[in-house]
């Protein structure tokens, strides 16, 4: 068994120790919000927070989690209460296809935390290890500009 918490909430998983915890989420948790891109923590599809950090879940085994705390794109804000990013990718329409815009976001909201007003390369340098194949890059960029002035306050 193990045990850890997700999105606030204890859990408990009786799963090997070494399937990954993207497969975890999906299939056994049934949060689907993580995606299955590359396989090989290239691509940025399958990013959750471990502890407030960006995490590659495909690759990481569940036992690396057991007793921290995991957020995914479904408990990175209510609904209700969005997140900056997710409004930000709402209000700037980003997404294309939308297939790797949960990995984007948890990314990008990972940065704010420690970069509450980010520079170009500031998000250049956080989002490298997160692939867009629809290629919305420009978009990404200024919607963690405006996420930064969310969270600032709604001002530059």
């Amino acid at each position: 068994m193990i045990s850890f918490t997700l999105n606030g909430r204890k859990t408990d998983v009786d799963v090997p120790p070494e399937m990954p915890l993207l497969w975890v989420l999906r299939d056994v948790l049934h949060l689907t919000g993580t995606k299955f891109g590359c396989g090989m923590a290239l691509c940025g599809a399958c990013t959750v927070h471990l502890e407030g950090s960006p995490l590659r879940s495909c690759l990481t085994p569940v036992s690396v989690v057991e007793g921290k705390a995991v957020t995914t794109i479904e408990g990175l804000a209510p609904k209700e209460n969005p997140h900056p990013c997710q409004r930000a990718w709402s209000e700037l329409s980003v997404p294309q296809c939308g297939y790797c815009q949960s990995g984007q976001i948890m990314s990008a909201a990972a940065l704010l935390e420690t970069k509450p007003t980010p520079t170009d390369e500031d998000i250049d340098t956080a989002m490298s290890g997160n692939i867009c194949r629809c290629g919305t890059y420009p978009r990404i960029r200024a919607a963690i500009h405006r996420a930064a002035e969310l969270k600032n306050g709604g001002t530059p």
